[in-house]
């Protein structure tokens, strides 16, 4: 396992962070985004208190994760959507499966109470590493969306904490 550390993602990480968000795009297999956004896009749509980058010892950005709310309604306050990115470098090291472990944790300490995540089955390294994190597939959306003309189905995942809302 990759030895790394985990802190709070700020805006001076934005240009390694987009460029690795840029690269995961790229592949097809990670977002229905065509493009990262500017900062600014990017900093309103998530929240504050759950940003976290994994970087190296030499301090270079690996990998980050974030949530965004599920929904402005208060209801759902405690449910939050997952995004993480690893650069392709560090991938099958262990980087994100800490990453995602931290974040977890973070949620629960912002008081979140249930975590999903939206993968192309595809995908089959996200949803390994999601489920090794405590995630369960919780349904299949067939056909919910095109990606460059190709009907795209998506896994929703779920995990539900053990501490908060419980």
């Amino acid at each position: 396992m990759l030895e790394i550390n985990i802190d709070a993602l700020h805006p001076a990480d934005w240009l390694p962070v987009r460029a690795i968000y840029q690269a995961g795009i790229a592949t097809g297999q990670a977002t229905f985004e065509q493009s990262a956004p500017d900062w600014e896009t990017w900093d309103r749509k998530h929240l504050p208190a759950c940003r976290l980058v994994a970087r190296d010892v030499a301090g270079e950005v690996l990998g980050w994760a974030a949530l965004t709310p599920y929904s402005a309604r208060a209801v759902y306050a405690g449910v939050a959507e997952v995004s993480i990115y690893i650069a392709a470098a560090a991938r099958g090291q262990g980087v994100g499966r800490q990453l995602l472990a931290a974040l977890v944790n973070a949620s629960e300490a912002a008081g979140i109470w249930t975590l999903q995540a939206g993968i192309f089955p595809e995908n089959t390294a996200s949803v390994r590493l999601h489920e090794r994190c405590g995630f369960r597939v919780v349904g299949r959306r067939d056909r919910i969306g095109q990606l460059h003309g190709v009907w795209r189905d998506v896994l929703l995942l779920e995990r539900r904490s053990v501490s908060v809302g419980a």
